[in-house]
């Protein structure tokens, strides 16, 4: 699947959500099976041999990439989610976003200790909700197997956040500069 061009289906939109930002756009790839069957068979294919139990991944777009990939895999998905959605006992995690925080929920009987945990998302910017998640989910008594994404911002050096040690596989389809 590394032949498949992934980039052609990711459409930039200048100044969106505001001025000087510039906006990537995935849905144009979700809306092309072929192309969101490669993303999903490529992503599933990098970690086939992690000894991954579980994905958990991040609202809303976290779980169209998500879930078809625990499918693939033959695990569960666990939807990490905003508060007040789920409808039985939680486990939270709140985190800083660029103006303000922000709040994550698992149900608290979705991750048992030892569940090696992939965490998935549509994009990696600055990792600051992945990175909450993976804090979750390792308060949880979890271990991360990996992170995979469809689309990696660099410049914003994700990495960094995510894993400063250099230890954890990180895999993305695309890497933006």
């Amino acid at each position: 699947m590394a032949d498949f061009d992934f980039e052609s289906r990711i459409v930039s939109i200048p100044d969106f959500p505001e001025p000087g930002v510039i906006f990537k756009d995935i849905t144009p790839l979700f809306a092309d099976p072929d192309a969101l069957d490669a993303a999903v068979d490529a992503i599933a294919a990098h970690f086939a041999d992690a000894g991954v139990t579980k994905i958990v991944a991040p609202e809303a777009r976290g779980f169209m990439i998500g879930a078809p990939i625990a499918c693939k895999l033959g695990v569960g998905f666990i939807p990490a989610r905003k508060p007040g959605k789920l409808p039985r006992a939680t486990v939270s995690v709140s985190y800083e976003l660029e103006y303000g925080t922000d709040t994550l929920e698992v149900h608290e009987d979705a991750i048992e200790p030892g569940d090696r945990i992939l965490l998935i998302d549509d994009l990696i910017a600055t990792g600051g909700t992945l990175s909450a998640v993976a804090k979750l989910v390792q308060q949880m008594g979890a271990e991360i197997a990996g992170y995979g994404c469809i689309l990696e911002l660099d410049a914003l050096k994700p990495r960094e956040v995510l894993d400063p040690n250099g230890t954890t596989d990180i895999f993305t389809l695309i890497h933006v500069k």
